[in-house]
């Protein structure tokens, strides 16, 4: 990324020297990203994250399907829920304890809807959730969806770049992934649209993106997502990272429920290889996200003390936890062995701590 921030990125829509040369950054990248994820480079539209990419998802449905409601979990990102419930009715759909979405329940509430003339113009189903990493059954869902001539929405964001994505193959016909995720630099993430699929764009006033999306491309920050994409690309290495972070994220679990009434939150095998969360009995969340901190260690929960959030994580709610009392562990392509051990050596005495100010 370096050289184009020192250079000054031509404007990739320009026929000057610069300009082409800023074109063909970006356009290297944006193959690059489309070979991650399983799918063409045409159908890859950049934006200025998974929170944009997701926006737009919900804009462009909604317009191109006025007047009908959005069927989603609560176990969707905020991002997803806020933007469907400000553009159209929302409808909810249940999810189990493991806070993963049953398609058959799925497909009895879009029967219900149509019972009213309201069939869903979307449906959003996540790829895996970003709080306790649960792998949804997103193809049953599209199968059964387009089956019903509905959309589908997959925020894929938690997932790519960590689990095996053939968008292709899959057949959701929205899709958003954010940069920073997979490793990439903040501040870029793609919407991918089904081959043949056009919607309104979201941001206008210009026919960046092939008149997908308004305003200039950032090209330093595409071409670290490129760069990124390509080193995950290689199903070795995919597979490597998803290994690796695997077996750390095993290791967390293993040394947090080995303390008295800590347990796994969410699907402990059906899950992103990256995140664990656990519930803690008896204590909140905070003062131990303060102790993990203390020692050097960055964890985050559900807790509405623990984010710029007033309420805790509906995720949670929707799966029957206690918000305040969850500890979400994730691990990154930096994350080395005695960082987990780090955890381990700090975790049980933070509680044990704690547990013993009560009453």
């Amino acid at each position: 990324m370096a050289p184009w921030y020192g250079q000054g990125a031509g404007d990739p829509g320009r026929l000057h020297a610069e300009g082409r040369a800023a074109r063909v950054a970006v356009e290297e990248a944006r193959d690059r990203v489309a070979e991650l994820l399983g799918t063409r480079s045409r159908q890859v539209v950049f934006t200025s994250g998974g929170t944009e990419a997701a926006n737009a998802a919900s804009w462009g449905a909604i317009r191109a399907r006025p007047g009908r409601p959005i069927l989603l979990a609560a176990v969707e990102h905020s991002c997803v829920r806020e933007a469907s419930a400000r553009l159209a009715h929302v409808t909810h759909v249940p999810v189990d304890s493991a806070g993963r979405i049953d398609p058959d329940t799925m497909e009895d509430v879009i029967m219900r809807c149509a019972t009213t003339n309201e069939a869903p113009s979307l449906v959003h189903c996540q790829a895996a959730n970003h709080e306790v990493g649960t792998l949804q059954p997103i193809a049953e869902v599209v199968e059964m969806c387009h089956r019903h001539g509905i959309w589908v929405h997959c925020d894929a964001c938690a997932a790519a770049g960590h689990v095996p994505l053939a968008l292709d193959e899959l057949g959701a016909d929205l899709v958003s992934v954010s940069a920073h995720k997979l490793g990439g630099p903040a501040g870029i993430g793609a919407l991918v649209m089904r081959r043949g699929l056009r919607i309104e764009p979201f941001i206008v006033g210009g026919d960046q993106e092939r008149g997908r999306r308004a305003g200039l491309e950032n090209v330093p920050a595409v071409v670290g997502f490129g760069v990124a994409a390509e080193v995950l690309a290689e199903r070795a290495r995919l597979d490597e990272e998803a290994a690796g972070a695997r077996r750390r994220t095993g290791l967390l679990q293993a040394s947090a429920t080995r303390v008295e009434d800590v347990e796994v939150l969410g699907d402990p095998d059906r899950r992103l290889p990256h995140i664990v969360c656990v519930a803690l009995g008896g204590i909140e969340a905070e003062p131990v996200l303060l102790a993990l901190d203390q020692a050097g260690i960055a964890a985050h929960s559900g807790s509405s003390c623990s984010s710029e959030s007033l309420a805790p994580s509906p995720v949670l709610e929707a799966m029957g936890a206690d918000a305040q009392r969850s500890l979400r562990l994730s691990v990154g392509w930096s994350t080395t062995e005695a960082d987990v051990e780090a955890f381990a050596a700090a975790f049980a005495p933070a509680v044990e701590r704690l547990r013993a100010l009560r009453p």
